[in-house]
């Protein structure tokens, strides 16, 4: 059984994407494919398991008390591990504890964000139902907000952009409050409303992908493409993931490999998102590349490397330490947007 093979001998979420990224197939075997992820395999699966409100777990980012697993505790409202001095006197990164904390990823934001790495299409009759509830039902717990108007961390606002523009909703002020709230090294972090004046990677990368997807969708402004060509710079003068005084390795998570990435960054994260930009690769990607091709394992896969603990609807891989088709399937086409330029 060939790599290609293995990849399609599994869900229509990943099947439609190895036939559009890594295949010569028609765009209507692509489409009828991509169909079938609202109706069959993980898709409808996860689908199944919302709240007749619209949500997942009754909660926007958390789930609601009577669903967490440690009985409505909830460790941290963060969604990430920078501390306020921003983890470094340049970089942001290292394990500052609570990226340590088990975060249950059953709620609305997670579940939605991996249905968007389903690909499922947000013009289906499921997802035009689900999201309208969202729309009006769901409110952040941070301040009881409307969903699609966001919340005060960027790390999350860069998310609930990036599903506002991929199920067609109105983000515009969402991204307004993110390009005025990048910090002057060009990233994001955040803890900036508890101080923090250097950005952090993962926060940085939630917004880059927010603003990207935004920008396709609406062409985006002179000042949100300036935002996110300073925040691409950002990661780009860390060549991904070393720090910019030193040339140390900010984190060796980084170059591990998850997914669902959740809310976390690292090398694979960072290169898909290049990718996904459609131009050509930045020189400053190449040693990142080469970490990426140093993964790959004798049979042409890469393993699942790094889960983020959590309670978790149902899993979509098996296991750290195993080959992992959603990895394997993101760096080959990777490998291939940057064989192809170079």
């Amino acid at each position: 059984m060939t790599v290609l093979d293995w990849l399609m001998d599994s869900d229509p979420s990943l099947r439609w994407q190895v036939l559009q990224d890594l295949s010569n197939a028609a765009p209507e075997a692509v489409t009828a494919e991509r169909a079938r992820v609202a109706t069959e395999g993980w898709g409808a699966r996860l689908l199944a398991l919302r709240d007749e409100d619209g949500q997942w777990a009754h909660g926007a980012y958390f789930p609601a008390q009577g669903d967490r697993p440690d009985g409505g505790r909830a460790e941290s409202g963060r969604a990430e591990g920078d501390g306020p001095e921003g983890g470094g006197a340049d970089d942001a990164g290292g394990d500052t504890g609570w990226d340590r904390v088990p975060q249950p990823w059953t709620a609305t934001t997670y579940s939605l964000l991996l249905l968007r790495d389903f690909g499922i299409d947000p013009r289906s009759e499921q997802m035009r139902q689900t999201i309208a509830l969202v729309r009006d039902k769901c409110r952040w717990e941070e301040g009881g907000q409307p969903y699609f108007q966001g919340e005060v961390e960027p790390c999350i606002n860069g998310m609930t952009v990036a599903l506002g523009a991929y199920f067609d909703q109105d983000v515009d002020g969402v991204v307004s409050r993110l390009v005025s709230g990048q910090l002057g090294d060009g990233g994001w972090n955040c803890w900036a409303e508890s101080g923090a004046v250097v950005s952090s990677a993962a926060t940085t990368i939630n917004v880059l992908e927010g603003l990207l997807a935004h920008e396709r969708v609406t062409g985006g402004s002179a000042q949100s493409v300036d935002a996110r060509r300073r925040g691409e710079e950002y990661l780009l003068e860390r060549g991904l993931f070393r720090r910019k005084s030193t040339g140390a390795v900010i984190d060796p998570a980084w170059l591990t490999f998850s997914f669902p990435t959740r809310w976390h960054y690292d090398v694979l994260r960072a290169l898909e998102y290049f990718r996904s930009t459609g131009e050509p690769p930045d020189p400053r990607v190449a040693e990142a590349v080469e970490v990426l091709r140093s993964k790959e394992q004798p049979d042409g896969t890469w393993l699942l490397e790094n889960t983020h603990p959590g309670i978790v609807h149902f899993p979509v891989d098996d296991g750290d330490g195993r080959s992992s088709r959603w990895n394997t399937l993101r760096a080959l086409r990777v490998l291939d947007w940057y064989g192809r330029a170079v």
